[in-house]
């Protein structure tokens, strides 16, 4: 079964994001409303049943069982009797409110942090609607249950075979997006090691050196933003909240984070495109660059938003037939491509010397080229037993899953360069 997402723009009157506001506002009190029972069943069995405690009692029957999914979503009808605006909302929509919530609760059990939180007003931005009988898409209009026809920008058709399977609608600033998921029953094979190699090194002064040669400076699009979008949140934080003005200036400010978003994605496919061009296997690190996010160069790192790139790199790789696998980022930089000798370097040394073969390159393309080596390597395992599990990708709305690599002792130093 193969799965895939289309994002489309909508354009609904002014009516219609009434209703669609309206809605997201009524799940969100559901989604409040059953994270609160939530929360004080687990409340109330935080004192010991053996002694009395002075900062907290039970509040709710020792007896009483947890608020399951299915419990909550059985209450549903009888809470629509209680509460009418409950039934202006499309059933299904508003179960998937609470399915969400239960998908973060799992989260946190597995996780161990996390709890799930109380949703402010206007942070309930999407509306799942999860089965259509029928195709809810045409070449100008998109249907909805209890909203009708939409205008849809259909920038690009269905493919023949697949079938549309859910919808959600999100909103992000001022615009309107529909997030159409659609199945096809084919089974697409990974694409196989083939072709030629490079290897990819990322870094903060040269967006991407791959081992061919080729160096991408790093656009910078918040910072180049970054006065501009001052300007904007100093004029909202002197507006009074909820008022029309403060509404106004806020739509200007999520506008501009829209639009650096936008362009940061447009540049991170048009580089991942740009690779797949010149090479039939690419390889990269396997760095978690959430560490590195932490750090003293953290808003930069969140600017170039490397980890997005790699998703969006391996996501092309396996839509235009390309192999790609992660290697491990342990001491690229300090090592020799040709001889695979240990250079000692800092990061102010930006050119690769080295003294056994008296190899010299740029740095970071002595990096890539690590890299390359490395995945050749693994390709090299007989059976390719150990490369199976590393070029397990994650293709967009997919049920194929992939542990995230553990963070490696000079993660942190590598990533800054």
């Amino acid at each position: 079964m193969l799965t895939m997402n289309y994002r489309y723009r909508i354009y609904p009157d002014s009516a219609q994001q009434e209703t669609l506001f309206e809605w997201m506002e009524t799940c969100r009190n559901a989604y409040n409303y059953a994270l609160r029972e939530i929360k004080d069943w687990c409340n109330s069995r935080k004192c010991p049943v053996d002694r009395c405690s002075i900062e907290q009692e039970y509040i709710l029957p020792a007896d009483l069982k947890f608020p399951s999914e299915v419990q909550q979503l059985n209450a549903l009808p009888n809470a629509k009797k209680e509460f009418p605006r409950l039934g202006d909302v499309p059933s299904q929509v508003l179960q998937q409110a609470i399915k969400q919530l239960h998908r973060a609760w799992e989260g946190f059990q597995g996780r161990g942090f996390g709890f799930p939180r109380f949703k402010k007003y206007g942070q309930f931005k999407s509306l799942l609607f999860p089965q259509f009988k029928d195709s809810p898409i045409t070449e100008l209009h998109l249907k909805l249950p209890k909203i009708g026809l939409i205008p849809i920008n259909l920038h690009r058709p269905i493919p023949d075979g697949f079938v549309v399977k859910q919808v959600r609608i999100l909103k992000k600033a001022d615009r309107w997006y529909a997030l159409v998921n659609i199945q096809c029953d084919v089974s697409v094979r990974d694409p196989m090691p083939h072709g030629h190699p490079v290897g990819v090194d990322v870094g903060l002064e040269k967006f991407l050196a791959t081992s061919d040669g080729v160096l991408v400076k790093p656009p910078k699009f918040f910072k180049q933003k970054q006065s501009k979008l001052k300007l904007l949140q100093r004029r909202l934080s002197r507006k009074q909240k909820r008022s029309k003005n403060y509404e106004k200036q806020r739509i200007k400010v999520a506008r501009m984070h829209h639009e650096i978003d936008n362009t940061r994605k447009d540049f991170h496919f048009k580089q991942a495109h740009a690779l797949c061009d010149t090479a039939d296997m690419v390889f990269m690190e396997d760095l978690d660059y959430r560490v590195s996010a932490k750090g003293m160069l953290g808003k930069h790192m969140l600017d170039a938003a490397f980890g997005q790139f790699r998703s969006i790199t391996r996501y092309v790789c396996w839509k235009r037939g390309k192999f790609f696998a992660e290697v491990d980022a342990n001491g690229t930089s300090q090592t020799c491509p040709e001889c695979g000798a240990r250079v000692q370097k800092d990061l102010s040394v930006r050119v690769h010397h080295c003294p056994e073969c008296d190899y010299t390159t740029d740095r970071d393309v002595a990096s890539g080229q690590v890299i390359r080596n490395r995945g050749l390597s693994l390709l090299s395992t007989p059976g390719l037993g150990g490369i199976e599990s590393v070029c397990a990708g994650v293709l967009p709305g997919s049920e194929t899953t992939r542990q995230v690599p553990k963070s490696r002792k000079g993660v942190t130093r590598k990533a800054k360069k």
